[in-house]
C-alpha cells in the first residue's frame, strides 16, 4: 500500500516514504495477523520467500498460542533460524498493533549471527554469564571491515535483568548491547523467549549480530526530575518490593506525591508519574507495576534500601519521540530501518492521551518495528519507560563498520 508518511504534529515536519512505500534494504518485514499458527507462519514462510535470510526475529503477541507457533515453525521455518520473544504489543510498518505476529528477516548478505540462551533463574550466576558470553565472542570472531552489536531479550518477569545485563556487558567487552524485556500484554503474566524451536521462560536470548552495515544506537524518555523526593526506607530487594517510602506506607507516600487517593493508583497514573534514579549525570525511571494488598509497590527494576528517588515530570511526548527518532547516518542519510524496543508503559500513557494514531504516524515516518517491551536493555543498563532502538543505515550509506554510538539527543 505504497505512500510516504506525513506527521500532523504541529511543525514536526515531513519524512521520507516509510517502509510500505520503499522497504527497507537489509531487512525483510513480514507480518501475519492469523489466530491459527501454522496459517500464520505459512504467511511468514511465503512473504520471505526465497531470500534465505541469516536469522529471523519473531515478536509474538499475547494472545498467541505459543505451544502451537512454536511446533507449526519447527515443521515450516526448518530452513531458517528463528528467535524471538513474547511481546506487550507490536511495532509494525502500520505503527503500533496487538496481534500482528512480526516477523523481520536479516538478509545474509548483510547480516551474521551466533546465539545462546542464558539461565536467568534466580540467582544469577554472574561469573557464569560472563564466562558464557565471552566464548560466544571469542567463537565468533569479527571479519575485516565489519562491526559487531549485541541484542538481549530477556524474560520479563525474572526480576533479574538488572544483574544479566551488566554481566552481559562485562562479558561482551566493548561490543554495544541493546535490547528489550519479553512481555504479555498487560496481564504480566508468562514472559518467554524464542531460541531453537521452543519458548522458554526464566531464559535470556542473547544475539550476537556482525554487520557491514553502519548503524547507530538510540536511547531516550521523556522525564524530567523535579524536587519531590523519597529515600527507600523498607525494601525487599529480591522482590522488587518497596514497602515504606520516607519512612510512611509506600503506596500512602507516592500517592501523597503525586496528588490522588491511593485507591485511584493505576498503571495510568505510575506511567504518567514515575520515579527517577540518578545515574551519574542521567536519571533512569524506575517503573512502579501494581499496588500490592500490604501497601507496598512492586517495581520493575531494581530498587533498594537506602535509595534516592525522585518524583519525574513528563516532557511532551510526541515531541520527544519524534526529536528522538530523528537520526542520521555519518553522511546524512536517514535510516534504512530502526529496530525499536518501546516500553508498554510509554504506549499506555500515549494511548490514554488519545495519541495513538499521532505516534503511529511518527514510527511509520522513522522507519521503526519492533515491540512493546517490559523494560529495555541500553548499553549495559537496565531502565524503564524509555525508547531504546538501533538505527541500520542501508547499503553504501556510510560505509561498513562506521562508528557504533548512543544517541541522546536534547530534548529540552
Amino acid at each position: 500500500m505504497g505512500r510516504g508518511s506525513r506527521l500532523g504534529l504541529g511543525g514536526l515536519g515531513v519524512r521520507g516514504p516509510d517502509l510500505s512505500a520503499l522497504p527497507a534494504e537489509a531487512v525483510l518485514v513480514v507480518c501475519s495477523h492469523e489466530t491459527d499458527a501454522r496459517a500464520a507462519v505459512a504467511e511468514i514462510r511465503a512473504g520471505i520467500g526465497e531470500s534465505k535470510p541469516s536469522f529471523v526475529l519473531l515478536f509474538v503477541p499475547a494472545t498467541f498460542d505459543r505451544t502451537a507457533l512454536a511446533a507449526a515453525l519447527r515443521e515450516g521455518m526448518t530452513s531458517t533460524e528463528v528467535f524471538g520473544c513474547t511481546t506487550a504489543g507490536q511495532i509494525t510498518p502500520e505503527g503500533y498493533e496487538n496481534n500482528a505476529l512480526l516477523a523481520l528477516a536479516f538478509r545474509r548478505e548483510h547480516f551474521r549471527v551466533a546465539s545462546a540462551l542464558v539461565d536467568s533463574a534466580a540467582p544469577v550466576d554472574i561469573a557464569q554469564v560472563v564466562t558464557q558470553s565471552r566464548r560466544l565472542v571469542d567463537r565468533f570472531p569479527s571479519s575485516y571491515g565489519h562491526r559487531r552489536l549485541a541484542l538481549v531479550f530477556m524474560d520479563g518477569q525474572s526480576k533479574q535483568e538488572d544483574v544479566l545485563v551488566a554481566a552481559l556487558a562485562q562479558g561482551l567487552r566493548d561490543i554495544p548491547v541493546f535490547g528489550g524485556s519479553a512481555g504479555d500484554g498487560l496481564a504480566y503474566g508468562e514472559t518467554l523467549v524464542l531460541h531453537g524451536g521452543s519458548f522458554h521462560k526464566a531464559a535470556t536470548l542473547l544475539l550476537l549480530l556482525e554487520t557491514d552495515l553502519s548503524f547507530k544506537g538510540i536511547g531516550f524518555d521523556h522525564f524530567t526530575p523535579t524536587d519531590s523526593r523519597m529515600v527507600v526506607t523498607r525494601a525487599v530487594p529480591e522482590e522488587r518490593l518497596v514497602l515504606e517510602l520516607n519512612g510512611n506506607t509506600a503506596a500512602v507516600e507516592y500517592a501523597r506525591l503525586v496528588g490522588v487517593p491511593v485507591a485511584e493508583l493505576s498503571p495510568i497514573v505510575f506511567s504518567e508519574n514515575p520515579v527517577l534514579v540518578r545515574n551519574g549525570n542521567n536519571y533512569h525511571v524506575r517503573a512502579i507495576k501494581r499496588v500490592r494488598e500490604n501497601g507496598g509497590l512492586s517495581f520493575m527494576s531494581a530498587i533498594d534500601n537506602g535509595l534516592l528517588l525522585r518524583l519525574g515530570r513528563g516532557k511532551e511526548i510526541l515531541r520527544t519521540l519524534d526529536g528522538g527518532l530523528t537520526i542520521q547516518g555519518d553522511l546524512g542519510e536517514n535510516p534504512d530501518i530502526i529496530l525499536g524496543f518501546d516500553c508498554v508503559l510509554r504506549r499506555l500513557e500515549i494511548e490514554n492521551k488519545g495519541l495513538r494514531s499521532e505516534a503511529s504516524d511518527n514510527l511509520r515516518a522513522h522507519r521503526v518495528v519492533g515491540f512493546n517491551t517490559y523494560g529495555e536493555q541500553h548499553l549495559g543498563v537496565h531502565v524503564n519507560q524509555t525508547f531504546v532502538g538501533v538505527a541500520f543505515f542501508g547499503p553504501g550509506g556510510g560505509g561498513p563498520g562506521q562508528g557504533t554510538h548512543c544517541h541522546r539527543p536534547s530534548l529540552d
